[in-house]
This record gives structure tokens, C-alpha cells and sequence, in this order.
């Protein structure tokens, strides 16, 4: 007959990798840097709208990319900021 009252074994602890602090600055300014062509992109659209009541096609496909590169720099200052969490906490038990 099997003792139903043994506990099961303990599971090993996960390896949970770390990123250092220097890396998430790194992150977090390359997005900051890259906000900038994306506030280009909409300070140029606005102003192409205003002006003629349309974004010229020659102008269009920079806007659009200007607003693409904003929006990773958006991506990666939130993984910045995000990505780093703290170790659970171990438990006597």
C-alpha cells in the first residue's frame, strides 16, 4: 500500500533572469530618442492638414513612418519600466 500522507517534493526554484539597471537606462532612453520622429511626424502631418486640408502623398509615407518609430519608442520605454520586476519573495515554508 502507498502512505497518502507524504508531501510531494519540492520543485526547484526557478532561474529567473535579471536585467541589469544599466540595460533598462539604455532602453529608456532609445525610446525617448526615438519619440522624436514620431512628434516630427505629427507636428509635419498637422501642419501639411492645416495648410492644404491633406497630407501630400510625397510627405505621407514619412509621416507614417515617423509615427511608426514613435510608437516602438512608446514599446520600449513601457518594456523599459515594465519589464523589470522583483523576485518573489521567498517564504520560510
Amino acid at each position: 500500500m502507498s502512505d497518502s500522507r507524504q508531501t510531494p517534493p519540492d520543485l526547484p526554484p526557478q532561474n529567473q533572469h535579471q536585467r541589469s539597471g544599466c540595460l533598462t537606462a539604455l532602453m529608456a532612453i532609445a525610446g525617448i530618442f526615438m519619440l522624436l520622429p514620431g512628434l516630427c511626424a505629427l507636428l509635419f502631418g498637422g501642419m501639411s492638414v492645416v495648410e492644404g486640408g491633406q497630407i501630400p502623398a510625397d510627405i505621407a509615407s514619412l509621416v507614417f513612418l515617423g509615427l511608426v518609430i514613435g510608437i516602438g519608442g512608446v514599446v520600449m520605454i513601457w518594456a523599459a519600466i515594465m519589464g523589470r520586476k522583483a523576485p518573489p519573495a521567498r517564504n520560510g515554508s
